[in-house]
């Protein structure tokens, strides 16, 4: 970090100013070196016999303490790299008025502050400081400056000062290009050794690949001896920006240091493991210990007191760890990696921020990795669960690019027919279908089922499973009643293979309902939900899951028959249930509020409802991010109710606002962009301009058609609106009750001619 450095220029700086009389610089590497220092020093300022090296020391320690402070004698002592407190028992300068002490350490032990001390952390250039070091080193007329290059040089050395001196000198040793030393350190089959200068510059005794080396075998000898190496390898894996401790402390990752501990005088080449029943099994608190002791010693940073006590490793830290590995190594850590963040996963992802950082930490492995080391005979499950959790969060198109390349290496290691390649299309079509193209996802299932049918069979639960998916995306491609007719067909494949009584029959019974009532049969759909609450209650018990996600659906379907007060009384009670069982934070928690607020509002209270909203986004806004789809839609709700409680205006400009963030977060043609810029339109007719309405619903028109087809619903609905706001802006537009009846008639007869189509 140039701790050396800093201390050196203080010193001179000191010096030419005028501002010490005396300066004493000192190897603090050993207690030895120390007393030789001391009692060179003391032969020079107090006539001491240096071969006495206690007595020498001791003398010269007295001299300090009692150096006049009139005439002032001023003193700084600089301690150059302490290797150990130890080394500096009893051997400490005595405090001074005019004297002062300078200390450079990798160490950050409890010892050596206190007593009024004080630490100043060194850490890495800014991006800034680097970009300026490197182009001042390499400014030379043959060599052009590059400063794109040169910054991402920068960035690729993580900052390091001792890094990047070196990356300038075999720069400037060897006439390469920027660009090819850059491809040389990414080059994985070689070491950090081979992108070192022949000779150090500035006076450097070690190469940035060996400069943690004497740390880590100190750090190795701290209690609990010997895990701080393996702890490290296991962190060189992972996300150098940070770690979550759970991860390190996991049951995995105990049993990978019980494995690969080292022994007490650890080989600096290769991992070595201890004898069987040397040591007893790792505990948690080994492991933290293991952290600490790294921490001590500068290997890595960690924060115990942070929200996930956050472990941090430098880029270069963990190349040098892991070039030290063997190969059979390095693989057997990827694997034991991706278990410890498997271990640490929370089967509920409320916290956020941690389940973040693990996809972060899954997505620095497998990019690190051979594609081998985590498709060995199957995918490892963590990159299934990482990218559900990316989707799940709301991010789609992260999702989608996640099971895309998992697809494109599960297809490349284990073949097109092997059930884990299958798997990925699987969950990549349906992230498909959530990123706002399920035309597209239909296609992609549609296919899928055809090759699970060819290599699993007809009645495989995965092939069933596919054949669900295919179903729901045709309906959210507007073909409600085909999805209606391929749910009916599954459930009674479903009853034969699986049984009436199975859970993915169930689940089947409900979507069957879902879409039957999308298709216009509203009174069908309630009718089967009131009976699948029953077998629900009777399967898996009132307080599953999934018997509170149908009595949720059952509560809609009423309301949509025209009884509001059922369907608020119904998700009244359902809300109470759902407080005890998942917790007032829990998606399904929100999402039923969400539905309450709605059906309070159909039974004339708009202000009730949009006051209940905004109670609601506050609490959305605090267990999930502002662009989470479900926070999206709590704004969307909430500007509805706003307007209809009488504040068109503020609808629209709410909506407008809403319109913006969509394209932001979920792109231009999303459905739910597309349902936003659906009501802006609306709602700035409300508020009085309904030729700019008119005009709105024709562009939304020309985009439905062209996104979501000629004969989408939405798209015909559009179009409604588009004669009916043309009309009002002629002055022929009637009341707004009868407006949407008219309106409504409108779309039902278009998706009637629809349905009679050939």
């Amino acid at each position: 970090m140039g701790k050396t450095q800093l201390a050196a220029d203080y010193a001179r700086s000191a010096l030419q100013a005028g501002k010490i009389d005396a300066l004493v610089w000192v190897n603090a590497t050993s207690r030895d070196a120390v007393l030789r220092a001391y009692a060179d020093a003391g032969e020079v300022l107090c006539g001491a016999d240096k071969r006495d090296l206690d007595r020498a020391a001791e003398m010269f320690l007295g001299w300090l303490e009692a150096a006049p402070v009139r005439p002032r004698c001023r003193w700084l002592v600089v301690l150059d790299d302490v290797a150990d407190p130890d080394v500096l028992d009893q051997l400490w300068p005595p405090p001074h008025p005019h004297g002062r002490t300078l200390v450079t350490t990798r160490r950050r032990d409890a010892a050596l502050v206190g007593d009024g001390r004080l630490r100043v952390d060194v850490g890495t250039f800014t991006s800034h400081e680097a970009t300026s070091y490197l182009t001042k080193a390499l400014d030379a007329p043959e060599r052009p400056a590059q400063p794109v290059e040169t910054g991402a040089l920068a960035r690729d050395l993580g900052f390091l000062p001792l890094a990047l001196s070196q990356a300038a000198a075999y720069l400037v040793d060897t006439g390469q290009g920027i660009a090819d030393y850059r491809a040389l350190l990414a080059d994985r089959t070689r070491t950090l050794a081979d992108a070192a200068p022949e000779r150090l510059p500035d006076g450097q005794g070690v190469a940035v690949a060996a400069a943690w080396s004497l740390s880590l075998e100190r750090a190795d000898c701290l209690r609990p001896a010997g895990l701080a190496r393996p702890m490290l390898c296991m962190a060189s894996m992972l996300d150098p920006n940070g770690i979550p401790q759970a991860v390190l402390t996991s049951a995995s990752a105990l049993e990978y240091l019980a494995l690969t501990r080292t022994h007490e005088s650890p080989d600096d080449e290769a991992l070595t493991h201890a004898p069987p029943g040397a040591c007893a099994a790792p505990t948690v608190q080994d492991a933290v210990l293991a952290l600490r002791a790294a921490h001590r010693l500068s290997l890595l940073d960690h924060a115990p007191d942070d929200h996930v006590g956050t472990v941090r490793v430098h880029r270069l830290v963990q190349r040098a760890t892991r070039d030290s590995l063997a190969a059979d190594t390095r693989r057997q850590l990827a694997r034991a990696a991706a278990d410890a963040l498997m271990d640490a996963w929370p089967e509920s992802e409320l916290d956020t921020r941690f389940v973040q950082s693990l996809c972060a930490n899954t997505a620095a492995l497998a990019n690190l990795v051979e594609g081998a080391d985590l498709y060995s005979g199957q995918v490892h499950r963590v990159l299934y669960r990482a990218g559900r959790s990316l989707g799940e969060s709301g991010q789609f198109a992260a999702a989608v690019d996640h099971f895309r390349d998992l697809h494109e290496k599960a297809e490349r290691h284990l073949g097109a027919d092997h059930p884990d390649t299958l798997a990925a299309r699987n969950n990549l079509a349906s992230w498909r279908g959530e990123a706002g193209d399920a035309a597209g996802a239909a296609e992609a299932f549609a296919e899928l089922v055809s090759d699970r049918r060819r290599v699993q069979g007809a009645d495989h639960p995965d092939t069933l499973a596919a054949r669900h998916n295919l179903a729901h995306c045709r309906g959210e491609a507007g073909d409600a009643a085909g999805a209606a007719e391929a749910f009916a067909e599954l459930v009674s494949d479903r009853r034969r293979v699986q049984g009436a009584d199975h859970p993915d029959t169930l689940a089947a019974r409900h979507n069957l309902a879902r879409w039957r009532g999308e298709a216009g049969h509203a009174a069908k759909a309630a009718a089967a939900l009131t009976e699948l609450v029953e077998i629900q209650l009777r399967v898996q018990g009132a307080d599953h899951p999934n018997t509170l996600a149908v009595r949720h659906s059952l509560a809609r379907w009423r309301g949509e028959l025209g009884n509001a007060a059922g369907a608020a009384e119904a998700l009244t009670k359902l809300l109470a249930d759902q407080l005890r069982v998942q917790g007032a934070d829990h998606p399904n928690t929100l999402a039923v509020r969400r539905s309450l607020a709605r059906w309070r509002g159909e039974l004339g209270d708009a202000a009730g409802a949009a006051e209940a909203l905004t109670e609601l986004l506050a609490d959305q806004l605090r267990t999930q991010s502002p662009i989470h789809p479900n926070t999206l839609a709590v704004r969307h709700s909430l500007a509805r109710w706003r307007g209809e409680a009488g504040d068109a205006a503020g609808a629209a400009d709410a909506f407008a606002e809403l319109v913006s963030d969509r394209r932001r977060v979920q792109g231009a043609d999303h459905p739910d962009t597309l349902a936003a810029r659906h009501n802006l339109a609306y709602w700035q007719g409300e508020a009085g301009d309904a030729a700019g309405a008119a005009e709105a619903f024709a562009e939304l028109v020309s985009d439905r058609r062209r996104v979501q087809g000629t004969d989408h619903p939405d798209t015909l609905t559009t179009q409604g609106e588009v004669l009916a706001w043309a009309e009002r802006a002629k002055g022929n537009g009637l009341p707004k009750v009868t407006y949407r009846s008219w309106l409504h008639r409108w779309a039902a007869r278009l998706r009637r001619k629809r349905r009679a189509r050939p």
